[in-house]
């Protein structure tokens, strides 16, 4: 007989959403919910970080079938914070899109979230080659939308600080 497997119930995003999310079922243990051709935008001595993950793509997919959807949100288990990944090309003409995803989730996850609960990362990571004209430019632009570009990897450096204040939630945005 095979048993189904045991979800952990106190990871980042879970103990995130409200209690009746319908993003609750959706919500997968470690990296679970990241597409396995886009685990590799994961620096591989980072990917046990990760409580829980949800594809909000996926999620969203039905509900907001023509908006933007941004696409992983993970569950920093170290800092139990939220941090929201997006693999998308990396162009000059892509920036204006990556900053409409990032507004459209907020929106989409806003009726979702425990109040005072927000995703503390917005990772851009490019899913092939670095095409911006301006790279000083484009950054700045991100960084003024919340949005921070991290090249073809996410890593360790990019994930949030764990620290005597860890766990605690915070109002920022």
């Amino acid at each position: 007989m095979v048993r189904p497997k045991k979800r952990k119930e106190n990871t980042p995003i879970r103990s995130s959403l409200e209690t009746g999310s319908e993003l609750l079922s959706k919500v997968e243990d470690g990296m679970g919910a990241i597409a396995k051709p886009d685990r590799v935008y994961f620096s591989a001595r980072i990917r046990a970080a990760f409580g829980d993950s949800l594809n909000l793509d996926e999620a969203f997919r039905e509900s907001h079938p023509k908006e933007h959807r941004w696409d992983y949100l993970l569950g920093h288990e170290a800092s139990h914070e939220l941090v929201a990944v997006e693999p998308h090309s990396a162009k000059q003409d892509e920036i204006a899109t990556v900053i409409g995803k990032r507004a459209a989730a907020k929106g989409q996850l806003r009726s979702h979230l425990e109040d005072g609960v927000f995703v503390s990362k917005w990772l851009w990571v490019a899913s092939g080659r670095v095409h911006f004209a301006d790279t000083e430019k484009a950054r700045r632009r991100l960084d003024q939308n919340g949005v921070q570009f991290v090249g073809t990897r996410v890593d360790a450096k990019h994930l949030p600080v764990v620290g005597p204040r860890s766990g605690k939630r915070r109002r920022r945005d």
